[in-house]
C-alpha cells in the first residue's frame, strides 16, 4: 500500500545544536579572556552581541523553514517473523537537511534509520529501512519524526509529520502461498508428515483404470472388465465434504515461549496458529470444510467453510487473537462448540495438558465424543527434552533432572487418561505440530474413521 502522509506537523521549540554550544564556549572564553586583560572588554562585549544576532537570525530562519511533505510505502497486511521493506518519500520546497526516523510500532525488530538526508528544492527524495513485526495484530504507524536543522546548523527542531497508518500482521502465510504449488500429497510432505500410501480404498469413487498388481478382488468391476475384454479395477478417493474443526486454546498455557533454531522465539500460540493455518490449508485442498474456535481469553468462532476462499476467512478471523493469562474453561468451549457445530467434525483440540486440567479436559472430551471424534495435540516445551538429555554433575542437577522426569510422567499419565477414553492424543513440541496434525488428519481420512 503507498498512501501519502500530508505535513500536518506536530511544532515543538527549537533546540541548541552542538556547533551552539560550542559558540558559547568559546564566548565565555573570550570572556575569561578579557577579565585578565588578555582582550578589551569591548571585544567580549562585542563578540557576545553579533554571535546573539547570528543566533537570532539563524533561528528565524529555521522557524520559516516549511516541513517537508512524506510519502511511506508500507504493504497493507505484513506476516509476523517476515522483514519487510518501508519506503519513506520526502519532498520539500526548499533545499535542507533533515533526520529521518519512522514511528513503526513499538517492539517491532528495525534496521537502516535513523537516517540524515539532504533534501534539494523540488526533489524527491527515498529512503529504505527494512522492519520485523514482532507480533500479530492491528498496529499503527503514528508518523515520521523530522528534526530539521537550521542553515548555520546552531538549531534544531524536532516535528512530527504525517497522520497515522494502519496495519494488520497477519500469521506467516508464506507457507500457504508455496503449498499452492504442490499436490496435496506432495505439500504433506513438505510439512515432514509421513504418510502411508493406499491405493482405491477411499469411500467416493474416482476413476475406471486398468487393473494393477496389488488391486484388490473387491475393486474390479466384473461389467466393465467384460466389455473391455481386460481386468478393470475401480479406484476410490477419500470421502470429500468432510469437516474439520480447529479447537485453539488461547489460555495462559499458550503464553510460553521456546528458544527454537528458527531464532523468531514466539510465542507457543504463534506456533499453534502456524501450524492450524498449515492443515486447514491441506484440508480445503482435499475439498473438506474447515472451522476455528477460540478457547480461553478469546472466543472467536469462524463457522466451516469449504474453497478457496475459506482460508482467507480463517486468516482473518484469526490474525489479531492473542493468549490471555487465564485458565481456559474446556468444558465451557466444548459446550460452545456442540451448540454450534451439529454436524460431526473431526475436533482438534491443540493445548499444553497439565495434569491438574484433566478433570475439566475429561468433562470437555466427553462431551464433544458423543458427536465428533477428538483429537488432541499436547504442546511439549522444548526445554524439558533438553532438560533430560543435560548431564547430570551435581546434585542441584540430579534434582532438576529428577523433577522433569516427574513431571513428564504425570504428563504421560494424563495422556494416557485421555487415550483410556477413546481420545486421539498427539505429545509434540512447537516443531513437530504441523506434521503431526497434517499426519492425524489425513489418517482419519484414510481410515474412514468420519
Amino acid at each position: 500500500m503507498s498512501a501519502p502522509v500530508p505535513a500536518t506537523p506536530s511544532r515543538r521549540l527549537p533546540r541548541p545544536a552542538p556547533p551552539l554550544l560550542g559558540g558559547l564556549v568559546a564566548w565565555a572564553l573570550c570572556g575569561l579572556a578579557a577579565s585578565t586583560g588578555a582582550l578589551p572588554a569591548s571585544a567580549w562585549w562585542g563578540s557576545g552581541g553579533a554571535f546573539a544576532a547570528v543566533l537570532l537570525l539563524d533561528l528565524a530562519r529555521l522557524w520559516r523553514r516549511p516541513l517537508p511533505a512524506v510519502r511511506r510505502t508500507i504493504p497493507d497486511t505484513w506476516p509476523i517473523g517476515v522483514e519487510r521493506a518501508v519506503v519513506l518519500a520526502l519532498e520539500a520546497p526548499g533545499a535542507q537537511t533533515v533526520d529521518v526516523f519512522d514511528l513503526h510500532p513499538v517492539g517491532w525488530s528495525m534496521a537502516g534509520l535513523p537516517r540524515r538526508v539532504a533534501l534539494r528544492r523540488g526533489e524527491a527524495s527515498a529512503l529504505e529501512y527494512r522492519l520485523t513485526a514482532n507480533a500479530r495484530g492491528d498496529f499503527l504507524f503514528e508518523g515520521v519524526h523530522l528534526r530539521q536543522h537550521s542553515p548555520w546548523r546552531l538549531w534544531t527542531r524536532l516535528q512530527v509529520a504525517g497522520e497515522p497508518q494502519a496495519v494488520r500482521v497477519f500469521p506467516n502465510f508464506a507457507p500457504l502461498a508455496k503449498f499452492a504449488m504442490f499436490s496435496a500429497e506432495q505439500a504433506s510432505r513438505l510439512v515432514g508428515a509421513h504418510l502411508k500410501r493406499r491405493r482405491g480404498e477411499g469411500t467416493d469413487f474416482h476413476q475406471m483404470r486398468e487393473y494393477r498388481i496389488g488391486d484388490s478382488l473387491r475393486q474390479i468391476d466384473w461389467k466393465a472388465t467384460a466389455r473391455a475384454r481386460k481386468l478393470i479395477s475401480r479406484e476410490y478417493q477419500d470421502e470429500r465434504n468432510q469437516q474439520l474443526v480447529l479447537l485453539l486454546d488461547t489460555g495462559r498455557r499458550l503464553l510460553a515461549r521456546d528458544a527454537l533454531d528458527d531464532g523468531r522465539g514466539l510465542a507457543h500460540f504463534d506456533h499453534v496458529l502456524d501450524a492450524a493455518l498449515v492443515v486447514a490449508y491441506l484440508a480445503l485442498r482435499q475439498g473438506d470444510a474447515v472451522g476455528m474456535l477460540a478457547a480461553g481469553g478469546d472466543g472467536t468462532w469462524v463457522p466451516p467453510r469449504r474453497g478457496a476462499g475459506a482460508i482467507e476467512g480463517l486468516l482473518r478471523g484469526s490474525y489479531a487473537l492473542q493468549p490471555s493469562p487465564v485458565a481456559t474453561d474446556f468444558l465451557a468451549a466444548a459446550t460452545e462448540l456442540s451448540v454450534r457445530q451439529r454436524r460431526r467434525s473431526l475436533v482438534m483440540l491443540v493445548t499444553n495438558l497439565r495434569d491438574e486440567d484433566m478433570d475439566d479436559v475429561l468433562a470437555a472430551v466427553s462431551l464433544l465424543k458423543k458427536r465428533h471424534l477428538v483429537c488432541v495435540a499436547s504442546l511439549r516445551e522444548i526445554a524439558l527434552d533438553r532438560a533430560l538429555a543435560a548431564p547430570v554433575e551435581d546434585l542441584p542437577g540430579a534434582v532438576h533432572a529428577g523433577a522433569t522426569a516427574r513431571y513428564l510422567q504425570q504428563r504421560d499419565a494424563a495422556h494416557e487418561a485421555l487415550r483410556n477414553h477413546g481420545v486421539m492424543v498427539l505429545d509434540v513440541t512447537c516443531e513437530q505440530l504441523p506434521a503431526a496434525l497434517v499426519e492425524r488428519y489425513l489418517a482419519v481420512k484414510r481410515d474412514g474413521l468420519l
